[in-house]
């Protein structure tokens, strides 16, 4: 019964980009961690305008990051953990970021490396990927999801890399610049199935396979790290929370809209499935 208290909700703070419309972003985190019984609590790295057709612009937001995070900090004690998404900070801004999360250490850390929206205009590269990881992921404790694309610009591959390359070559530089594990995310693979894999220093865990499913929808990459956070959050294991954590995703992938009819269809709120016949 102590998970019901609000006293005993564990927290999730989300770092990463505004989304306006909510199909994706913090918007899109907020709510998937508050179905599953958590506080969020969300901090803007990047501004966007966005809607379900396409990103049209990025920029760091206008309030200091840093500064909201420790102001925060009075409330990031016991069960919490953080995920870090889209950042349009420069490199001064985010190594002080990182140094403010060294602090903090936070017990959970997800970092889902987004190099740009899925459609419209773009933010990172390769390089830049590698820079971010050279600065946050020696502090340790960081499991990354990237997909098959974000993976293979950080290992520096060509882009008809993203769907034949190993998954060693995938993962390894991950791992190397300090990664706990990596959730190699398998959407963007060849063929009619999808199958993520869980890689650590210990050896590589295929997940499960399960059929392609029809279409796109935006934000499944910040449902599924998000989804990961809240699951560990309430006791799951790593592996456990990453399958369950497709498993919901699957289960929600038929029941989306666009709101006005126009755009990519997004993920609709939990009660909206609930009420569905």
């Amino acid at each position: 019964m102590d998970a019901l208290r609000p006293s005993a909700l564990p927290l999730a703070l989300c770092l990463g980009g505004m989304d306006p419309s909510g199909g994706a972003g913090l918007l899109r985190d907020a709510l998937t961690l508050s179905e599953l019984g958590c506080q969020p609590m969300a901090v803007s790295l990047a501004e966007t305008l966005q809607n379900g057709l396409a990103c049209l612009r990025i920029e760091a937001p206008a309030m200091d990051p840093v500064q909201r995070i420790e102001t925060l900090a009075p409330h990031l004690v016991g069960r919490w953990g953080v995920k870090l998404g889209l950042c349009a900070l420069g490199v001064k801004d985010f190594r002080r970021l990182c140094a403010t999360l060294r602090h903090l250490a936070p017990p959970i850390r997800i970092w889902d490396p987004i190099l740009a929206p899925s459609a419209g205009f773009g933010l990172h590269d390769g390089e830049d990927l590698r820079r971010m990881a050279a600065d946050l992921l020696p502090m340790g404790g960081w499991v990354v999801s990237p997909n098959r694309g974000e993976a293979a610009a950080f290992a520096g591959l060509p882009l008809e890399a993203i769907r034949s390359a190993p998954v060693e070559s995938l993962a390894t530089p991950w791992l190397e610049a300090g990664a706990s594990a990596v959730w190699l995310k398998g959407g963007h693979a060849h063929g009619d199935r999808v199958q993520d894999v869980w890689i650590t220093r210990e050896g590589i865990r295929p997940l499960e396979t399960v059929p392609r499913l029809p279409g796109e929808r935006r934000g499944t990459g910040c449902l599924l790290s998000a989804s990961w956070l809240g699951l560990r959050l309430l006791g799951m294991d790593d592996l456990g929370a990453a399958l369950e954590s497709a498993r919901r995703l699957r289960a929600r992938w038929d029941i989306a809209f666009s709101p006005g009819g126009v755009g990519r269809a997004m993920f609709a709120p939990l009660p909206v499935l609930l009420e569905t016949p």
